[in-house]
C-alpha cells in the first residue's frame, strides 16, 4: 500500500525509531511504500536541534537515524505536482494549517492516503469531505492483517 507521510509521522519516527511509528516506517517495506515532498526534509531539518535535545542523540546518531528513515521514503519535488492539486490542497488546508499543503497536494496528486497523527488536520480535512487519511492505528491494523 502506498501512503504519503507527513512531518509529524517522520518526526515521531526519528524521536523513537523503536516506537510503533518508527517500526512501521523502518520495517514494513513488504507492506507499505512511503512518499513525501522534499519540503519534509526542510521541515525536519528545522527541528533537528529539538530532536537532538529530546533524544540525546550525538550528531552521528542523528545522521544515522535520519538516513535510515529517509531511505524508506520516496521523495518528490514539489514542482512535479500540477497546479490544480496545489489549488485544491490550499482550499482544504487554508483554515487548518497551510504548513500541511504539500502533504495534502501530494496525496491528491498520487491519489493515495495521507498518514498523519495531526488531530486538527484529521478533523479539519474530514469535515471538508477529504477521506484519503490514514491514522497510525489504521496502519498498525493493516500491517497485522497483511
Amino acid at each position: 500500500m502506498k501512503v504519503v507521510v507527513d512531518s509529524n509521522i517522520v518526526f515521531s519516527a526519528m524521536l523513537n525509531p523503536e516506537s510503533s511509528i518508527g517500526d512501521i516506517i523502518l520495517n514494513s517495506q513488504d507492506t507499505f511504500s512511503f512518499y513525501a515532498c522534499e519540503y519534509l526534509r526542510e521541515e525536519i531539518n528545522n527541528h533537528k536541534n529539538k530532536i537532538i535535545k529530546i533524544t540525546g542523540y550525538e550528531e552521528r546518531e542523528y545522521g544515522e537515524v535520519e538516513f535510515l528513515v529517509y531511505k524508506q521514503i520516496d521523495f518528490f519535488s514539489e514542482s512535479t505536482i500540477p497546479f490544480e492539486f496545489w489549488q485544491k490542497a490550499a482550499d482544504l488546508v487554508r483554515d487548518i494549517d497551510m504548513d500541511d499543503i504539500t502533504f495534502v497536494a501530494l496525496s491528491l496528486f498520487l491519489d493515495i492516503k495521507l498518514w498523519t497523527g495531526d488531530k486538527p488536520l484529521i478533523v479539519g480535512l474530514t469535515k471538508k469531505g477529504f477521506k484519503n487519511i490514514i491514522t497510525t492505528q489504521d496502519m498498525l491494523q493493516l500491517r497485522r492483517e497483511i
